[in-house]
């Protein structure tokens, strides 16, 4: 085979141009001929066109095309002619084909690696792209929000009523699953070591003190980054690549207010209340694991929890979900908007916007805690 390959063409140089002779099949499974002794030849020859010779040529496929357009390109770089009249009319069809639009810049991924000084000076000044995109972003939230106040923002309350429904009955299910497995966890992990003391009746105070505080606002939070967050930043980012962001600009219309506000409003609402829900459900999960694993009924597990889980515990854990909230709808829509204008970039704009709904939610959570051990509460 490899004897063969070679043979596949024969260069015939002339006064001022050079006759390629393509012979027997050009295919990938009887081998193609390396191309670059063949650029060197026609380099060295100094000729001004390159012309074919396809009698004898019989069988073609990919890569005859991939011969052909790497010998084109060479000779466009040394201002060689290539007269194409004499290849198959398919062959000139697909190289019309692939030089019609011009191979746009960037196109082709370097494999290249960057030297470790540039990768950190890429990520720095994208890091500083995005906050001014950040604080830009803010800004004109925080108007947007002034003009809801004065009741001059455009937007729709059917879009609002939507965004609630598709924010909260319609995760109920989920939450439902998350935040029972969530408090029968708990139920477990605080029996193995109450149980070294006898003292399974504090599994109550365990689970209804975890779940009111913490985590039913960050499971709902978690929850909800990964379900609405996503969503908002690949519906408005798709919007971006279709240019709807462009046309509400145009007529005059700001995207923050028409997209971002009900999506917003909407988290701010629905967020309390599926707190308050999954709350209820993680107490629920460690009643029955009580009940059923420790002899301890409903009843005495809810009078444990009566007089253990004080009422600003709930509060605390529903003023977070609400923060959450406000953290998540404003990564989703933020992502959406900085979106860029190709598929992949909208698939980057959902997996950004859930990782960056969760680093807010647990630094936000740590700066409540904080706050709230400082207080005294």
């Amino acid at each position: 085979m490899a004897e063969s390959v070679p043979a596949k063409y024969t260069f015939d140089p002339a006064e001022n141009q050079v006759l390629l002779h393509l012979v027997g099949d050009w295919s990938y499974s009887t081998g193609i001929p390396p191309i670059s002794a063949l650029l060197n030849d026609i380099n060295s020859a100094k000729v001004t066109a390159v012309t074919f010779n396809t009698e004898k040529l019989q069988t073609w496929d990919s890569g005859l095309m991939i011969f052909l357009i790497e010998l084109i390109d060479n000779c466009k770089q040394n201002n060689i002619q290539v007269d194409k009249t004499n290849l198959p009319q398919g062959v000139s069809r697909l190289l019309n084909l692939a030089y019609a639009v011009p191979e746009r810049k960037g196109a082709r991924r370097t494999v290249l690696g960057q030297p470790v000084l540039t990768k950190i000076g890429n990520v720095t000044i994208e890091m500083h792209r995005s906050w001014n995109d950040m604080l830009n972003f803010v800004g004109d939230l925080c108007k947007g929000t002034y003009n809801l106040i004065r009741g001059r923002a455009r937007l729709r309350i059917a879009d609002l009523f939507y965004q609630i429904e598709a924010a909260g009955p319609s995760a109920l299910m989920i939450i439902t699953l998350i935040s029972t497995l969530v408090g029968m966890i708990l139920a477990f992990v605080g029996a193995v070591q109450l149980r070294l003391f006898g003292a399974e009746i504090f599994i109550a105070n365990l689970v209804g003190l975890g779940m009111a505080r913490e985590m039913g606002a960050i499971m709902t939070a978690i929850i909800m980054a990964g379900r609405s967050g996503s969503a908002y930043a690949a519906q408005i980012g798709t919007m971006q690549v279709n240019e709807e962001i462009d046309a509400l600009n145009t007529m005059g219309i700001s995207p923050i207010e028409f997209l971002v506000l009900p999506r917003l409003l909407a988290l701010c609402i629905t967020m309390p209340l599926l707190c308050i829900y999954s709350i209820f459900m993680g107490i629920f999960g460690g009643a029955v694991v009580s009940a059923g694993l420790f002899d301890i009924s409903f009843y005495q597990y809810y009078l444990q929890i009566q007089d253990f889980v004080e009422l600003k515990h709930f509060i605390i854990g529903i003023l977070k979900a609400a923060v959450f909230g406000v953290l998540v709808a404003t990564a989703g829509c933020f992502r959406g908007l900085q979106c860029g204008r190709s598929a992949s970039a909208v698939g980057f704009a959902a997996t950004s916007a859930v990782v960056t709904s969760l680093v807010l939610i647990i630094v936000a959570d740590a700066v409540i805690t904080v706050i709230c051990q400082v207080l005294g509460v």
